[in-house]
């Protein structure tokens, strides 16, 4: 009977056992969830010193990162205008070129006519002055207009020419020109008295 009483002990045992481990695992389940609670209610206390600082290092990354990109701004506009200012006149060459080769080709003709000679010198000019409307150089109007120191220079007064003249050009001695619309040269002018 001894086995009997032993197997029934030993079962009755094992019982016991299985519930303890049970109760044990429940207790450390409710220990490891009090423990997350403590930890969800409670606010972590970060160090005001740490978050200075690293509010300090974010700023100064970016402060930084922005100085770099200033400069290499600069750089690249430095180097844009220096690149215009070496190149810049290529358009206006180019657009010249082709009134020389008109120049030459005038003078390798043997004509003699004077007529012919006068009439290739006026296309050439003509084709010389849409060149140069075409790059933004403008003539500045005389004729018939008021005196204008912005346009124009005065360098001698008519007296005498009646007043329907005083104040206006009679006439113009040196054209004057103009760049996108900013004088190159003012016009001199002989202005009536």
């Amino acid at each position: 009977m001894m086995s009997e009483e032993n197997i029934k002990e030993t079962e009755l045992n094992e019982d016991k056992n299985q519930q303890s481990a049970e109760s044990t695992e429940n207790q450390q389940e409710d220990v490891e969830t009090q423990e997350a609670e403590t930890k969800t209610e409670e606010p972590k206390e970060v160090d005001p010193l740490t978050e200075v600082q690293q509010k300090l290092d974010s700023l100064t990354d970016q402060y930084l990162r922005t100085v770099a990109e200033f400069e290499n701004y600069k750089k690249r506009t430095r180097k844009e205008k220096a690149e215009l200012i070496e190149n810049g006149g290529e358009r206006s060459i180019s657009a010249i070129l082709p009134i020389i080769d008109d120049f030459e080709r005038a003078l390798d003709d043997k004509t003699e006519d004077p007529k012919a000679i006068k009439e290739g010198m006026e296309l050439i000019f003509k084709k010389f002055m849409k060149s140069l409307e075409g790059l933004g150089v403008k003539k500045i109007d005389t004729e018939d207009a008021e005196f204008n120191t912005d346009f124009h220079e005065a360098i001698a007064m008519v007296p005498g020419m009646g007043d329907d003249k005083k104040g206006k050009i009679i006439d113009c001695v040196l054209t004057g020109y103009t760049l996108n619309n900013k004088v190159i040269r003012h016009a001199k002018v002989a202005v009536g008295q």
